[in-house]
C-alpha cells in the first residue's frame, strides 16, 4: 500500500508516531474537570483562527442549505508549509466552534512540526460555543421524541451528510491541495454517532474516521442494529481506519440538573445506561473484523464526556501529523491498542 520512499521511512515514523501519541496523551492532564458541564450559552470569542501565525493561515466560508434557513460556516486553518506531491491531509472537525477552541498556538506549532493537515472546522454560523439544536438535528441519523414532550427531534443527519459531502468538502478541496487518501473526519458525542453513520452509509467520504465518546445510545442503540450490521454485510467501499475514543468516567455522576430540568435529565441518563458500558469497545472489536476496516479503541481512563471533546480532538489532529496517519498503531501505549482479528 506504500511506495518505496513511504517504506524507508518506517523507523522515523513510529518514532514520530510515538511522540505524537506519548504528546496527546500528557494534554489530557490538562482537560477540564471530569464533572464540567457545557455551557449552552457559551460564546466562541478570540481563537487562534484570529491570531497570526507562522504555521497556518485561516480562513472562512458559509455554506447554505436551499432554502437559506440553514447556515454552516467553516473555518479553515491551511499550512503555511509547502504542500507535499500528493497534498495536504485533511482533518474535518464537527462542532466545528467549540473544536477550534480547543487549539492553540503550541498544537499548531506541534501539528508543523509533522505532517501538517489541513484543518477544517464545520460549525454553524452563529459565535455559539455548542449549537445544540443545530447539532441535534443534523448528527443524528433518526428522529426520536423529545423526553419533554415537545415532538419529535433530530433526524437530519442524511441531510447534513449531503452538505458535508456534496458542499463542504469540495470547497475544502478548492481552497486547498488536499491528498484525498487522507481525509479524516473527527466528531464527539453526537458528532461520534454522526461520523459512525457517515461510515455506514457513505464509507468512500473519508480515508480516516474518529468517533469520540459516540452518543450510541441515540433511539434505543439504533447503530448498534441494523445500520451497523447492513455496513458488516455489505462490500466495502474503500478501506477504512476507524478511532473511537472514549473516557474511563463517562458514566460518573454528572452535574446535578437544573430545577425543573430533572424529569429530562432523568431520562437521559436512563437512555444511556439502556446501552452495555463496553458496546463502543465492542463495536471496535467487530468494526475490526471486517476485512479492509483497521479498527482501534482508545481510553482516556480519567476523563468523563465532556473532557473527552478536548483530549480527542487534539489526539485526532497530532494522529493526522504523522506520516503515514495511524491512529491504530501499536506503539500507541496501552490505552490506545489495535484491536485483534
Amino acid at each position: 500500500m506504500h511506495g518505496p520512499d513511504q517504506m524507508s521511512n518506517q523507523p522515523k515514523v513510529a518514532r514520530l508516531r510515538m511522540l505524537v501519541f506519548a504528546a496527546a496523551f500528557a494534554l489530557c492532564a490538562f482537560a477540564a474537570p471530569t464533572f464540567a458541564q457545557p455551557d449552552p450559552n457559551q460564546r466562541i470569542g478570540a481563537t487562534v483562527a484570529d491570531a497570526p501565525s507562522p504555521h497556518y493561515r485561516f480562513d472562512s466560508f458559509v455554506v447554505s442549505s436551499a432554502d437559506g434557513g440553514q447556515r454552516w460556516r467553516v473555518r479553515l486553518g491551511i499550512p503555511r508549509q509547502r504542500a507535499p506531491t500528493q497534498g495536504f491531509a485533511a482533518l474535518y472537525l464537527l462542532d466545528g466552534n467549540a473544536a477550534l477552541m480547543e487549539f492553540d498556538a503550541e498544537l499548531l506549532a506541534q501539528l508543523a512540526r509533522g505532517r501538517a493537515p489541513v484543518l477544517a472546522f464545520v460549525g454553524y454560523d452563529n459565535d455559539l460555543r455548542i449549537d445544540s439544536a443545530a447539532r441535534t438535528r443534523d448528527y443524528t441519523p433518526s428522529a426520536v421524541e423529545d423526553a419533554a414532550g415537545a415532538g419529535p427531534r433530530g433526524g437530519g443527519a442524511e441531510a447534513f451528510a449531503r452538505v458535508l459531502v456534496e458542499r463542504i468538502q469540495p470547497q475544502v478541496r478548492r481552497r486547498a491541495r488536499i491528498d484525498r487518501s487522507h481525509e479524516a473526519l473527527w466528531g464527539h458525542s453526537l458528532g461520534g454517532l454522526f461520523a459512525l453513520d457517515l461510515l455506514y452509509t457513505r464509507g468512500d467520504a473519508f480515508a480516516q474516521w474518529f468517533s469520540a465518546s459516540p452518543s450510541l445510545w441515540w433511539d434505543g442503540g439504533r447503530e448498534l442494529g441494523e445500520p451497523e450490521q447492513r455496513f458488516l454485510r455489505e462490500p466495502l467501499r474503500r478501506p477504512a481506519q476507524v478511532t473511537i475514543l472514549q473516557g474511563g468516567r463517562e458514566r460518573d455522576a454528572r452535574a446535578p440538573a437544573k430545577p425543573g430540568d430533572e424529569a429530562r435529565a432523568a431520562a437521559h441518563r436512563a437512555r444511556i445506561a439502556a446501552v452495555p458500558a463496553d458496546a463502543a469497545r465492542q463495536l471496535a472489536s467487530r468494526l475490526q473484523a471486517k476485512p479492509g476496516v483497521t479498527a482501534c479503541y482508545r481510553e482516556f481512563a480519567e476523563l468523563g464526556h465532556g473532557p473527552m471533546l478536548r483530549a480527542s480532538v487534539r489526539a485526532a489532529a497530532l494522529a493526522m501529523a504523522a506520516v503515514p496517519a495511524q491512529a491504530c498503531a501499536a506503539e500507541s501505549g496501552e490505552s490506545a491498542a489495535p484491536i485483534e482479528r
